[in-house]
């Protein structure tokens, strides 16, 4: 039997109420965007930051609409470490400080190892995995600043746990996703900052049918225990918790938003 959702995200509880949120690759339609939107429902101000500039702007002049004075456009490429840094200084200068940063971020593709060049290697680690660790480092500077607390939460994948045919370079940056969430968690508990991260495996995107064949992503959404494929607010409802007070005591964690588990 395939499981059908609800019929849409369930209404904000003020999870994050007051708290200055900073979104990466939040622009379009796809889990970013949701994550936005879950926090500015549950009472966030949430800067929106994208390397896209014009969907960006569509972005956050729809979202404007109903959360208005609570969102900031900031473009930002997290490959160049100068524009992270920049992202950073500027909520905080827009919003009076920065409590969470959600890493959403990352490339994919698919193209076998023996057929992989160099520079499609490179690329997808750069995006995935060090613009991971240069957002992070960025935001945790900035909280250490402000005295300590917050909160980081990193989009993973169920990639980096199990393995799939022409993934190994994203599978290979997830897996490193993770691994750096534990390690960093460790590094700034005695800050009192938090830092996890969600590992989704198949969620709704229009664009997704251009990098998976609709056989594949049919098969994919095969092997989940409800059949079928996550909606992008089911993600940023994961997201939304471990960035809020609630999960206050939970950190290094990496939380499978699907039935598969390494």
């Amino acid at each position: 039997m395939t499981g059908v959702p609800a019929s849409g995200p369930p209404e904000g509880r003020a999870l994050l109420d007051g708290k200055v949120v900073v979104v990466t690759a939040a622009a379009g339609t796809g889990i970013g965007c949701a994550i936005a939107e879950r926090c500015l429902a549950e009472g966030a101000r949430v800067v929106l930051s994208d390397r896209h500039e014009r969907r960006l702007a569509a972005t956050c002049e729809r979202l404007a609409t109903a959360y208005a004075n609570r969102v900031l456009p900031l473009v930002c490429d997290v490959t160049d470490d100068s524009a992270v840094r920049s992202l950073v200084s500027g909520a905080a200068r827009e919003f009076g400080r920065l409590d969470v940063m959600i890493n959403n971020a990352g490339l994919g593709g698919e193209r076998a190892v023996d057929e992989m060049s160099d520079d499609e290697w490179d690329l997808v680690l750069d995006v995935t995995l060090t613009g991971t660790f240069r957002c992070t480092r960025a935001a945790l500077r900035q909280m250490i600043a402000q005295g300590g607390g917050g909160a980081v939460v990193n989009n993973a994948s169920v990639l980096g746990w199990r393995a799939q045919a022409g993934q190994a370079h994203y599978a290979a940056a997830k897996a490193g996703v993770m691994a750096f969430t534990r390690c960093a968690a460790l590094d700034v508990a005695g800050h009192g900052i938090r830092v996890n991260a969600v590992a989704p495996s198949l969620a709704t995107h229009p664009h997704l049918s251009k990098v998976i064949s609709e056989p594949e992503l049919a098969e994919l959404a095969r092997r989940e225990a409800f059949g079928r494929a996550a909606q992008p607010w089911e993600v940023a409802t994961v997201v939304a918790f471990l960035a809020s007070d609630y999960a206050s005591y939970l950190t290094g964690e990496v939380i499978s938003v699907s039935s598969q588990h390494p």
